[in-house]
């Protein structure tokens, strides 16, 4: 059995969504199919789920939402009437059209309610194709089928257990397609909550291991996953197998091909991944897997991400005074902030996290209460950091990597501000000023990988 999930850019219009069933009629064994919402059909094009997000900020600044709401319904007409499934369009308008305008404790579980309607008017049409062409497709309602996820993460869902045993029920009826709505549960009181953006590779994972498919196939519109941004360098070189834990790292600083959630549930079940491209089906694709039988290279991957701020601090014999870690880490944690990276010296640590959390509210709090309740020597706060990572499981056994990628930086003229290497050996990571982040990734492609 195959659970296959496809991007918002494979179905983003009725000629996309067409290339979709080819494909899933294609092999009997993709009995599950995941569609994410519809996608751009051109570069300035507008993406579903980004109109529905205007519905909803139209009515929080006190509009009625309508004349955005018109064009989600005119896209999701325009697609059906050209699939020939007109007959669909009635029960998605009157859908989402509910969901919009009904009353709702916070602006979150308006948004979150909303925001689903994409995924969901998506699994609609094209089960009503599949069934137009005269295949048996059945469109799968998250509540009904049992995807349960925790009511107070809104737009940060958390899986409940019985969740996977819900969901198992869809591995019966082998002769008919279930399409399932990728981004969204409910919770058990009965709350649409989404997952965070791009969360239909998580949607897609949740179902590979309840039914314990055999892969999980998740269809988007490169032919693999490479080695660095195909839009940084000319012809990058493409990775054919990743381990999840590179996959995981790399995702994690900036790689968009899968979400860095969506490698827990597969990896829990060792089900393996296939990244495989929509317009080009008869491409290999990358395969994600536990243990790699062969490496191509000493390097998989270079990723890059802004968005990260620094508070660095200073205590002259901070390494003799127990439990000042754990000190500083609470007062991070009580005012609700993750941390990322913890690089420390003998009397210096460094905290990161991102700037979506560590508003300038948050940052004079966690100040404030360092200072009086560490008694620190400084303490220096910076907001603009990238950080960029190298990634790859044969660099444990190498010598010399982190000389090479800090000297190649060092020679173009980056200031490293931040370097540090992984416990596992499988990751180095830089930080730099978010002016130079993608000039960095290019640097160390071209020394790496010698282009």
């Amino acid at each position: 059995m195959k659970v296959a999930k496809f991007g918002g850019s494979s179905l983003a219009d009725a000629p996309q969504i067409m290339k979709v069933c080819d494909i899933v009629l294609s092999d009997p064994a993709r009995n599950i199919v995941v569609v994410s919402a519809p996608g751009k059909r051109f570069s300035n094009d507008i993406k579903v789920t980004d109109l529905l997000i205007n519905v909803v900020n139209d009515k929080l600044n006190g509009g009625s939402g309508e004349e955005a709401l018109n064009k989600v319904i005119s896209r999701f007409s325009d697609i059906a009437e050209k699939l020939k499934v007109p007959q669909v369009v009635s029960e998605i308008e009157e859908k989402i059209s509910r969901i919009a305008n009904a009353e709702y404790s916070t602006d979150n579980e308006l948004l979150d309610s909303v925001k689903a309607m994409g995924e969901d008017s998506s699994a609609k049409i094209v089960a009503a194709y599949i069934n137009s062409i005269g295949k048996k497709a059945i469109y799968c309602d998250p509540s009904e089928c049992g995807l349960f996820l925790e009511h107070d993460k809104m737009g940060k869902a958390i899986i409940l257990p019985e969740t996977y045993d819900n969901l198992s029920k869809l591995a019966d009826d082998p002769d008919t397609i279930k399409v399932f709505p990728g981004f969204y549960g409910y919770s058990k009181e009965g709350r649409i909550i989404t997952f965070s953006r791009g969360g239909s590779d998580i949607t897609g994972s949740i179902l590979a291991a309840a039914v314990n498919a055999d892969i999980y196939e998740n269809w988007t519109d490169v032919d693999s996953v490479f080695a660095v941004n195909p839009n940084l360098v000319k012809n990058p070189f493409p990775i054919k197998e990743i381990t999840y834990n590179e996959m995981r790292e790399l995702s994690y600083a900036g790689f968009t091909v899968l979400h860095e959630e969506a490698l827990y549930p597969v990896f829990i079940r060792n089900i393996p991944i296939n990244i495989k491209n929509t317009n080009n089906p008869q491409a290999q694709g990358t395969m994600i897997v536990r243990n790699r039988t062969h490496f191509e290279s000493l390097i998989t991957g270079i990723a890059g991400k802004k968005g990260f701020c620094t508070v660095t601090i200073n205590k002259y014999l901070m390494n003799r005074q127990v439990g000042f870690l754990a000190s500083l880490l609470r007062i991070f944690e009580e005012e609700g902030v993750s941390i990322e990276h913890l690089p420390s010296g003998i009397d210096t640590v460094t905290v990161i996290v991102t700037k979506k959390q560590f508003t300038e509210e948050k940052e004079a709090k966690i100040k404030a209460r360092i200072n009086d309740e560490l008694n620190v020597d400084s303490m220096n706060i910076e907001r603009d950091l990238a950080i960029v990572m190298i990634v790859g499981e044969a660099m444990a056994n190498s010598v010399g990597i982190m000389a090479r990628a800090a000297t190649a930086l060092s020679n173009a003229g980056i200031n490293l501000r931040i370097v540090d290497q992984g416990a596992s050996e499988i990751s180095m990571m830089f930080g730099v000023s978010e002016s130079y982040c993608e000039y960095a990734e290019r640097v160390l492609y071209k020394e790496l990988f010698r282009y």
